[in-house]
Parts: C-alpha cells; structure tokens; sequence
C-alpha cells in the first residue's frame, strides 16, 4: 500500500464521507424509533391479514423486533443506495476515472506499481466502506437507547453482524475495483457494477416476498446477509466465508488483468 496515495484519496472523499455517515447515522436512528413507537401496530396489521405475511419480512428483517428493525434499516433501499455511493461509485470510477482523464499513466510513473495502486485504493474503499457501517449501526444503537429499547439489543453480537456487513458491501467494492481494473472509462465499470448489485438485490427481495422464488435467494450475495439472525446468537460463518471468496476472486482478477492491461493514449 502506498501511504501517500492511501492520504490522498482519504482527503479526496472526505466531504462525501462526511455527508453519507451523517445520513446513515439518521437512518439508523430512525429505524429502533419506529420500532419502538409502532412496531406493536404493525405486528397487529399483519397478523389481521390486511396485508400479506411475506411483506412483514423485507429481506430478512421486519419491523417487529428490534433485532429486525436493525437488519431492515440495513437492508433497505436507503441504506444501500447511501452505502453504495462508496462500495459501488467510488470502487468503480477509481481507476478507470483516472484512465477517463488521462491521469493513470502520470500516478503510475512516480514510480508505483499497478499492484500497490490497486492494493491501496481496495484498502481505502474497505475502509470506507467500514466507516459508513460503523455510523450506520451507531446511529441504530442510540436510537434504541433513545426510544428506551437498548436492553432488546444484545451488543456482544453486534461486532459479527458488523462484520457480516462489511464483507457483503466490501464484495460489492472488490467487484467494483476489478471492473474499475478492467476498463478505460467510468460508464462501462459503473455499469457492469452498479447491474450487479441491483440483479443481487431484486433476487433476494423478489424470494423474499414471493416465495415461488425463494430458489433465486442463494444465488444473490443479499441472502449471505443475516444481519437479524446474527444479533439473534446465529452467527453465519458459512455466509462470511462465501463472501470472503467472492472478494477474493474479484481480487484475482484484477491483480490478474490490471498489471498486464495496455494504456493507450487517451482518446
């Protein structure tokens, strides 16, 4: 890892940084609030049959525990689209942006090598990435405590569920980066990323709420997300293990194609 790039990029994101932890951390707070407040209400409606019993289970969370509140504000459209701004936009626009512009070959040649830029800007995207989680389930932690339901949280398994988290969107920042890798311009790597996550997430939520498509969940990397299931004392060490491959494939692939990739001049 090269420290001066690893600064640069740092400051580089730190006013988005700080824009997107601010929002998570309000979402996250938002969320045990609800619970608190109107959980009891919502159990009730769908238990009455006004709506149907696979809504009550958005993604693996639900609005009738906080342990599920907590997975839902995790898994929801929100949270993924403010996480996403680091573990999809930055991942993807890293290196083939500074193809796009024209600056690759000049960072290339203080002397650095393809493998250490590559090498510091995933370190940097895990570590945004683990930033904008870390606000998020601050946030969902001072909610609780707020609306008077900390004690319904069992904290000594939040650092698992924590960490659940962070491999599921660091996933999505390695796939990232290995587009980034291996593309000239920031539309086609954004988009083959940003496709990415959204086909893994309509297959768990369309399983997840219609359940003649269950069968599509395990092939969504959404489903190795048990963020409930965690806090609830089941830790998924399976599901860590497969996103941990995922990451590491990604990772081989780019070290693989970036180092031997030509940079023609930019056109």
């Amino acid at each position: 890892m090269n420290r001066a790039l690893f600064r640069q990029t740092w400051r580089a994101q730190r006013v988005k940084l700080a824009l997107v932890s601010a929002a998570l951390s309000i979402w996250g707070f938002l969320m045990p609030v609800v619970y608190a407040k109107f959980g009891a209400q919502f159990r009730g409606i769908f238990q009455s049959g006004i709506l149907p019993a696979e809504f009550a289970k958005f993604g693996g969370g639900d609005i009738f525990t906080l342990p599920g509140s907590i997975a839902l504000s995790l898994i929801h459209p929100i949270a993924i689209i403010l996480t996403s701004v680091f573990a999809v936009g930055f991942s993807a626009t890293a290196i083939a942006g500074e193809r796009q512009r024209g600056t690759l070959e000049v960072a290339l040649a203080r002397p650095l090598a393809r493998r250490t830029f590559y090498g510091t800007l995933l370190v940097a995207a895990f570590g945004f990435v683990a930033v904008t989680i870390s606000v998020l389930l601050g946030g969902s932690v001072a909610g609780a405590a707020f609306a008077g339901v900390l004690g319904e949280l069992p904290l000594r398994h939040v650092p698992l569920m924590w960490l659940n988290a962070i491999l599921l969107f660091g996933a999505f920042a390695a796939v990232g980066l290995a587009a980034s890798s291996s593309f000239d311009r920031v539309a086609p790597a954004l988009g083959v990323t940003l496709g990415f996550v959204i086909v893994m997430y309509f297959l768990e939520i369309l399983g997840s709420l219609w359940p003649a498509a269950a069968r599509l969940q395990p092939y969504s990397l959404f489903h190795y997300f048990k963020a409930k299931a965690i806090l609830l004392g089941t830790p998924g060490f399976l599901d860590d293990g497969l996103l941990l491959a995922v990451i590491a494939a990604a990772v081989v692939w780019a070290l693989a194609v970036f180092p031997r990739r030509d940079l023609a001049a930019p056109s």
